[in-house]
């Protein structure tokens, strides 16, 4: 098991959804990734959207829509978003 792995245990339920949000940096940058997943690269989506497939795994899918811009995981303008970091399947 990798180290992402027991991070993503950690703060995933059994079902995939967010309990907590890191707070240590690392973590969360693990816990991003993971949900950068759930976005198609290429493919631009408008906020409400993105609010729809992160609320899909936490509540509170404002902190998650900043800290995923925040990072670079996802890229935002004018209240549209696409996919524009993580870990991409090659």
């Amino acid at each position: 098991m990798t180290d992402s792995d027991r991070v993503l245990r950690a703060f995933l339920t059994d079902d995939g959804r967010l309990h907590t949000i890191p707070s240590k940096h690392a973590k969360l940058l693990v816990v991003l990734d993971h949900l950068a997943q759930r976005f198609e690269p290429g493919r631009v989506y408008p906020e409400a959207e993105v609010n729809d497939v992160l609320n899909e795994v936490h509540p509170d899918h404002a902190a998650l829509r900043r800290y995923l811009v925040e990072n670079q995981y996802l890229t935002r303008e004018d209240g549209h978003y696409w996919r524009s970091g993580g870990t991409f399947d090659v």
